[in-house]
């Protein structure tokens, strides 16, 4: 008798795209949600071409404590660059970083973590970026959770952007992170190709004649566009051009994204990943320096968007593991 028992509970898992979901209001709300706007003959059907959904990565696709994991390289980058660089020795914030003085480090405020974004991030090919990002995620591991970064991506969050892949949107990320290291894993990880990443960016150079004799684009140490906040929508605008039909973030610096797609004519969803599970991941959201929901969960009450509790809406929380 077990082998028709295994059977029946292998098709119904088949049967629900969300299984790492908790059949709660949320995963009802999706599921209605998307009924509405892909069902020909409905008042609410919205065409293919236009089921545009946005989504933040940090803290969203992704975990982010107790830093954003780009930092975690940027981190280390600087203590494998410090060879060549023996004046970081006695130079904030550069110092902080060597000898591990992390309040110090965030006392420098945006002014240092932009020091050290910059020099780790410029002077290289996107080429030789592209390859040490690899590396670094390949190696590197949660002080934590001991896993990989990128074995910290959501699961349930990886089954919402196949069904939705599923039923002909077309998925983005819309991050304030670095879009280049993004970029590395996100096609791999999401299944989300680099032109539909979307993120902040520093500018580039090109030479027509680089260390291997071809073409090269020189990544440079000064920032050319921030995605993160007010500059969401714009680069929604700027790079995708259609306003989303579908819109989930986690934090204050998503708000106006949210704001953006709820603004739009017709149907729209937008939805909030609250963090509450201390014990399977991180519980945060006012007070915290990394992912402050604080505004953003404001307006998400007065407007009724959707609000989703780790703790309680998600059976499981990662890729890898529970």
């Amino acid at each position: 008798m077990a082998a028709p028992l295994v059977a029946v509970a292998a098709v119904a898992s088949a049967a629900d795209p969300l299984p790492s979901w908790n059949d709660g209001a949320p995963k009802k709300a999706i599921f209605e949600f998307v009924g509405r706007v892909t069902r020909e003959g409905s008042a609410d059907y919205i065409a293919p071409r236009e089921r545009i959904a946005v989504f933040d990565n940090d803290g969203t696709l992704w975990a982010e404590q107790p830093i954003y994991f780009q930092f975690a390289f940027a981190i280390d980058r600087v203590k494998t660059l410090s060879s060549v660089h023996p004046e970081w020795r006695t130079t904030a914030p550069f110092k902080d970083v060597l000898t591990g003085d992390i309040k110090a480090l965030a006392a420098s405020g945006k002014q240092g973590l932009l020091q050290v974004m910059a020099a780790s991030h410029s002077g290289i090919t996107t080429e030789d970026f592209n390859t040490i990002v690899g590396s670094w995620l390949a190696t590197a591991k949660h002080p934590r959770f001991q896993r990989r970064y990128t074995e910290l991506a959501y699961q349930p969050m990886l089954e919402l952007l196949d069904y939705l892949r599923s039923q002909d949107f077309k998925t983005f990320i819309v991050s304030g992170g670095g879009v280049e290291f993004m970029r590395v894993f996100a096609e791999q990880v999401y299944g989300i190709p680099p032109e539909q990443v979307i993120g902040s960016s520093a500018a580039t150079k090109f030479v027509p004649v680089g260390t291997d004799g071809k073409p090269a684009l020189i990544k440079e140490p000064h920032v050319e566009f921030i995605d993160d906040g007010i500059g969401k929508p714009s680069g929604i605008n700027r790079f995708i051009g259609r306003r989303p039909l579908l819109a989930f973030g986690n934090s204050d610096g998503d708000l106006q994204m949210l704001q953006w797609t709820a603004g739009g004519a017709g149907p729209r969803f937008v939805a909030l990943i609250h963090h509450t599970d201390a014990d399977r991941e991180f519980a945060y959201d006012r007070q915290s320096a990394v992912g402050k929901l604080d505004k953003a969960l404001d307006e998400a009450q007065r407007q009724q968007w959707l609000i989703i509790d780790m703790k309680r809406d998600w059976l499981r929380v990662f890729s890898a593991g529970k």
